[in-house]
């Protein structure tokens, strides 16, 4: 997995991130799921990277905390067959060989499910907007999260911008995920779509590090800080 996405840096000015003030959850009205990747195999790491602990605490811990802290009601992981995550919606990927991108997908068709019950938001839509995570960027905050939400518009895509450089998360509507998923590769999610589709990029300014853990050298750099 990758923070920084090809032909994201660069041209058009970024749209502002929300002013200080009291942490509101994503835009009003807007139902907004969090997906989070934790499924992959961990080759270059040696291992599952969602197990993996900094701080105590599990990688796919942290991703789903800082999904509950930035207000998302609804959280979907996608995990390993025997890997549990309290306090999301877990789904199993039967075959995680086939690369992140049948994450999504399976991230994508549970999105699309009856909303469980109760649940504060009851209308018959189950979301109108997915914001992707992934396991392997600790950096990534409940600000940064609730940040990109918040600027989120129809028919639109939010990222994260970190400094110059652009990485999740990335926020748009199912539809648009649908067609990233139809562009993708077997181990890539959006990376083709917003290649292709640049013009709807708002690149949104955040606070945190997209540094992805590849390997157990950048776990070792991670956990020295």
């Amino acid at each position: 997995m990758t923070g920084h996405l090809p032909g994201t840096t660069g041209s058009g000015p970024p749209r502002p991130g929300p002013g200080a003030g009291p942490r509101p959850g994503p835009r009003t009205g807007a139902r907004v799921v969090a997906a989070v990747l934790a499924a992959g195999s961990g080759s270059r790491m040696g291992t599952p990277k969602a197990e993996l602990r900094i701080g105590g605490a599990r990688l796919v811990d942290r991703v789903v905390e800082a999904a509950r802290d930035a207000g998302c009601a609804r959280i979907i992981a996608v995990v390993r067959a025997g890997t549990a995550v309290p306090g999301a919606e877990r789904v199993a990927n039967p075959a995680p060989e086939r690369g992140l991108r049948s994450s999504l997908a399976l991230a994508l068709e549970l999105a699309a499910d009856p909303l469980p019950h109760p649940h504060p938001h009851p209308r018959s839509s189950s979301c109108d907007a997915i914001v992707l995570l992934l396991v392997d960027m600790p950096g990534i905050s409940g600000d940064a999260i609730r940040a990109v939400v918040a600027a989120w518009r129809p028919g639109r895509v939010a990222m994260g911008r970190y400094g110059d450089r652009r990485g999740h998360p990335i926020v748009m509507a199912p539809d648009l995920w649908r067609a990233a998923i139809a562009l993708a590769g077997p181990d890539e999610g959006a990376r083709r779509f917003l290649a292709a589709h640049a013009d709807l990029v708002d690149a949104v300014p955040v606070p945190g590090d997209p540094a992805d853990l590849d390997t157990p050298d950048d776990l070792a750099r991670w956990t020295s800080r």
